[in-house]
């Protein structure tokens, strides 16, 4: 998308999920719907309470009978005019409910002779929160964490979700912006000033507060990762030679049968994925075929779609055999896929089959490094989960962490770069002051585009576009 809809126009929609259900929603925002909930309710609403009204058709026949509930502007989800009518979940009610709406915005209003809302038309996808965030109802961080918090896969990502649209993360990034405000007005000051005999960076602590911003920034940076890999989880994939355990270790973390095991090589021939969770944190967990020279069309395929896997990873767990360790051929193939592994994400070497050797065996296989398990027994996985987390950058408890995105962790890393910047040009003394403001300047509008104070149209209409229908 790279224009906003036109937001001045009426929208209607279904709000609720696809499907039958016990009850569903559509919802019609704009300006002046006052007319339209009286065709649609067969009279006016008390404000912001619920009615149980028969909804009407052109015949004054009831489609259904349920809740309805009028919003005016300002106070409404939107910040205009809301009519939500709550009926029964049935997708046939539904849409003959927004075919009605669409109706009688068209017919003539009794009062005035012209239709009611000429121009209501079906919402696009995000197009309510969209207008939430245009009519100042919220930011453009909160407007998101709407869609993290629907979309979140775990109770901890739910949770932060919350934090975040409730204006945590948002707070946190406006008080660095007032610190950078604080910061031009001073710089720019000096600037009209250039005879003042007050140095600049003796002045008003400035040097301790570009310190100051700049710890800031990175403690934000710091949250922000955390907050990334909360809401988009850690990818790792299970490589290894066949018959190593990657199966059984992937239907042992998941606590399901998920992937079958036999002591057939080959029996994975493509990748299987569940997700898990690991103190809250998503763990996308991808077993894959395992890798050897030889093997047949099918199986190759599914080799290759390994090594593609292994290439997106953020984490990758090496799988190895200690009842085979020693065997001239495993060892052999071992070496090709370490050096193949070596060139590519973080590994993480893992030597399963503990209970079927002697302790001996893995205290001399295994190295400080390593993680010694059993998917058999569950032996081992609990320092394994943890190592998942350690090697994805995950070092926050999730409770107080706030939901964040790549996007946000982009934008506070471009905006340290501008303020180390400035702080290097501040060294320079009076005569990089210009240069200073400049950086100072950028290192605060690229802080706005998290918000949404200074973001592209094209950058909104991507972010809503992913948004529900109804939403």
């Amino acid at each position: 998308m790279s224009a906003l809809p036109r937001h001045d126009e009426p929208i209607v929609a279904i709000a609720t999920a696809s499907g039958r259900g016990a009850v569903g929603i559509v919802r019609v925002s704009g300006r002046g719907l006052a007319s339209l909930v009286t065709a649609l309710c067969g009279q006016t609403l008390v404000a912001r309470h619920a009615s149980h009204r028969s909804f009407l058709d052109a015949r004054g026949e009831a489609i259904d009978r349920g809740l309805a509930l009028f919003f005016p502007a300002p106070h409404s989800y939107t910040g205009e005019d809301v009519l939500e009518l709550q009926a029964h979940g049935g997708p046939v009610v539904l849409q003959l409910l927004v075919g009605r709406c669409l109706e009688a915005a068209a017919e003539a209003d009794p009062a005035t002779g012209r239709p009611r809302l000429p121009r209501l038309r079906l919402a696009r996808a995000g197009e309510f929160t969209e207008r939430a965030f245009l009519n100042d109802r919220i930011d453009l961080a909160q407007a998101e964490a709407i869609a993290d918090l629907i979309d979140a896969s775990t109770e901890a990502a739910a949770r932060s979700a919350t934090r975040s649209l409730d204006g945590a993360f948002s707070a946190r990034i406006d008080a660095l912006a007032a610190q950078l405000v604080e910061l031009r007005m001073l710089v720019e000051a000096t600037l009209d000033f250039p005879d003042e005999e007050v140095e600049f960076l003796e002045r008003a602590g400035a040097r301790a507060r570009l310190a100051a911003a700049r710890d800031g920034l990175d403690e934000a940076l710091a949250a922000a990762r955390q907050g990334a890999l909360l809401r988009d989880g850690i990818r790792v994939v299970l490589a290894g030679q066949p018959n190593v355990g990657k199966s059984s270790l992937l239907n042992a973390l998941a606590g399901a049968e998920l992937a079958i095991v036999t002591p057939v090589p080959g029996t994975t021939r493509d990748r299987i994925g569940e997700t898990i969770q690991i103190e809250g944190v998503p763990v996308h967990v991808v077993d894959t075929a395992g890798l050897r020279e030889e093997a047949d069309a099918v199986e190759a395929i599914g080799i290759a779609r390994t090594w593609t896997a292994v290439g997106d990873a953020d984490a990758v767990v090496f799988l190895h055999d200690l009842t085979r360790i020693g065997d001239a051929a495993y060892d052999a193939d071992e070496a090709r896929i370490a050096e193949r592994l070596a060139t590519g994400r973080p590994r993480l070497q893992v030597f399963n089959k503990i209970d079927a050797v002697a302790p001996e065996v893995v205290a001399s296989a295994v190295g400080a490094d390593a993680i010694a398990i059993s998917a058999a027994t569950g032996e081992g996985l609990a320092a394994l989960r943890h190592a998942l987390l350690r090697q994805a950058g995950w070092q926050a408890p999730a409770e107080g962490v706030v939901i964040a995105r790549a996007r946000h962790v982009e934008a506070l890393r471009r905006s340290r770069a501008h303020l180390a910047a400035a702080i290097d040009q501040a060294e320079g003394g009076d005569a990089a002051l210009e240069l200073v403001a400049e950086e100072l300047r950028a290192a605060h509008e690229t802080l706005g585009e998290i918000t949404g104070r200074m973001t592209p149209d094209d950058l909104l209409g991507v972010i809503f576009a992913r948004f529900c229908i109804g939403k």
